[in-house]
């Protein structure tokens, strides 16, 4: 087999590789004579054509399948002939074949960048304290209780701070209502009925919770709003509206004892002394996970401060595209209309250009690493994955491994083992920093 490797900008490369008559002739035969078993032709029992007439009658047929077998594996053998890294096969084209039974064909391929590792064995890493205190576990009883408050009615009396206020309300902007003037933001600047309020300073929009104050039951109010020069709602920014605000309850939130009875709601048949242990234990575990990403953290930000190299940018350019995507989903999901996105493209796209830089520099250390260490992903490793994430989706797991096949997906998700293994390696090899009192005051 013949390899010529053509370089090109970008880190992009061409490989023109070439297959020796014999090689095909020896794959073309034994395609051939499968067809030669099964084919039916006029004038011949089954199995008895001469090879000169399968070849013919069959030639595109028996080429295609010759094209399937031969490509990815001499594609295969190639890189490993002229020890190429590959980032990424973008294109196999050009495929020929000769009359003579030899074959050629071009791949092109992003290689991946050449640089010399830090030294990942015991990075030093600073981590968050795991005990669990018992003010942790107050605050999260007094959350608990906070979340099991009844609301009750006000006795007959005018709003005040801290109460809880359910509104009917309209806003206008000289004259017209807001959502004919921005009528792609939130609906809660347009209005609402039956809108329940915490009446708190800096709730909600400015100054509403305090002209809401002292109003009472089933009275409206004209309460004006002065939007801020850089509200994100460029048809308000730096305007007044005006809402119709009427009072139609008032709400006191009324906390739960701490208790037997409240554990007991919480947890049935538990005492206050057991729920406190079942929140430790649940404290406990979070503190653990928050050790863990705190070691991913200063393990990824010390391999990227200390290694140095170019993206390929055909790579970059790809997952800038699909971190920007993942951006625009997320927002959306938020609630902030197209029109304020594309406000904001500019931004948006430096954004994602940043986060796919650092994530491609990233796998591309952790890949190496798994290279060095030789770590690998096992078939048990990749059944283990499909099985949790069958689970997680609830399905099968042959129908999850088949959608994986079907949208190209087993080599990503390997990929994806691959790099939680690498990870799992380097944060079972930290070297653990003792935290000064200072620093610890300065987390607080």
């Amino acid at each position: 087999m013949k390899v010529q490797v053509e370089k090109k900008p970008e880190s992009v490369s061409t490989l023109k590789i070439e297959l020796p008559a014999e090689e095909v002739s020896k794959e073309w035969d034994v395609i051939a004579n499968s067809f030669a078993r099964f084919a039916k032709i006029p004038g011949y029992r089954p199995g008895k054509a001469p090879r000169a007439v399968i070849d013919k009658r069959f030639r595109k047929e028996i080429q295609e399948e010759v094209t399937k077998k031969m490509v990815s594996k001499s594609y295969r053998e190639a890189i490993e002939q002229k020890k190429l890294r590959v980032a990424s096969l973008t294109n196999l084209e050009d495929v020929q074949f000769g009359d003579d039974k030899s074959m050629k064909f071009q791949a092109t391929i992003v290689t991946a960048p050449e640089f010399k590792l830090p030294d990942y064995r015991s990075i030093k890493v600073e981590l968050p304290d795991a005990k669990v205190t018992d003010a942790e576990i107050d605050a999260t009883l007094a959350r608990l209780r906070d979340q099991a408050a009844d609301f009750v009615d006000a006795p007959d009396r005018p709003a005040q701070m801290e109460d809880f206020a359910v509104i009917d309300f309209e806003g206008t902007l000289d004259g017209k209502p807001i959502n004919e003037v921005a009528p792609n933001s939130s609906k809660n600047l347009h209005g609402g009925k039956k809108f329940w309020l915490r009446l708190a300073p800096d709730n909600f929009l400015p100054k509403f919770c305090e002209q809401i104050a002292g109003q009472k039951k089933d009275e409206t109010r004209a309460v004006p709003v002065d939007f801020l020069e850089d509200f994100l709602v460029k048809e308000l920014a730096g305007k007044q509206a005006s809402y119709s605000v009427t009072l139609r309850e008032i709400k006191e939130k009324v906390l739960p004892e701490i208790n037997d009875e409240f554990a007991g709601k919480l947890l049935p048949g538990k005492t206050l002394t057991e729920l406190r242990h079942q929140i430790e234990h649940d404290l406990e575990h979070e503190k653990e996970h928050q050790v863990e990403h705190a070691k991913e953290e200063q393990i990824v930000k010390y391999l990227q401060e200390k290694t140095k190299f170019d993206v390929p940018p055909p790579l970059l350019r790809n997952e800038t595209k699909r971190a920007l995507t993942e951006l625009v989903q997320r927002n959306r999901a938020r609630g902030i209309p197209d029109e304020m996105l594309k406000e904001k493209e500019k931004e948006l796209i430096e954004t994602a250009g940043s986060v796919a830089y650092h994530r491609l520099k990233t796998n591309f250390i952790l890949e190496r690493i798994a290279e060095q260490e030789k770590i690998e992903v096992t078939r048990e490793d990749v059944d283990h994955r499909i099985r949790h994430e069958a689970q997680h989706y609830n399905i099968s797991s042959d129908k999850m491994r088949k959608e994986l096949e079907e949208h190209d997906g087993l080599n990503a998700l390997a990929e994806q083992i691959l790099l939680g293994k690498t990870l799992d390696f380097l944060k079972a090899n930290v070297s653990v920093q003792p935290v000064s009192e200072e620093q610890k005051n300065e987390r607080k």
